[in-house]
């Protein structure tokens, strides 16, 4: 009996246990090649006719197009020179057609930026981003 209450406890735990799907595995390496200042890694996930809408900030401006996209992320890993990133919060929400992940996370570098990060999937690849910038987020 005892043996059987144990099973059961335990698979309530894993039911309630979040599972990361794919487009979250790809947010989250997305987000460390951002902190990691890699432009080749950054700008390879991105789909043909991705906008990046860059809200707030310095960068404030919506970018299309793989030079523009290329300048934008060449100019924030400069500026931010070596950083860290912290994820406050992640979530993914998927269907057969694509997925979204939005994620709250400080990149820590000669600044904190501090960001709502949107990233729409699909195919595997990233079809539109927006980077919020959030100064008052409390992460």
């Amino acid at each position: 009996m005892k043996t059987l209450l144990l099973s059961t406890a335990a698979l309530m735990l894993l039911a309630g246990t979040a599972f990361a799907g794919p487009a979250e595995d790809m947010a989250k390496a997305r987000i460390a090649d951002i902190a990691k200042g890699d432009v080749t890694a950054i700008t390879s996930a991105y789909a043909d006719g991705t906008t990046l809408h860059w809200v707030g900030g310095p960068l404030d401006g919506s970018y299309a197009g793989s030079d523009k996209l290329k300048e934008v992320w060449g100019k924030f890993t400069k500026a931010q020179g070596e950083q860290k990133a912290t994820i406050a919060a992640i979530a993914e929400a998927a269907n057969p057609k694509g997925a979204t992940v939005t994620a709250n996370v400080a990149f820590a570098g000669k600044n904190t930026v501090k960001v709502r990060y949107v990233m729409v999937y699909r195919d595997g690849k990233l079809a539109d981003e927006i980077w919020q910038v959030d100064p008052a987020a409390t992460y």
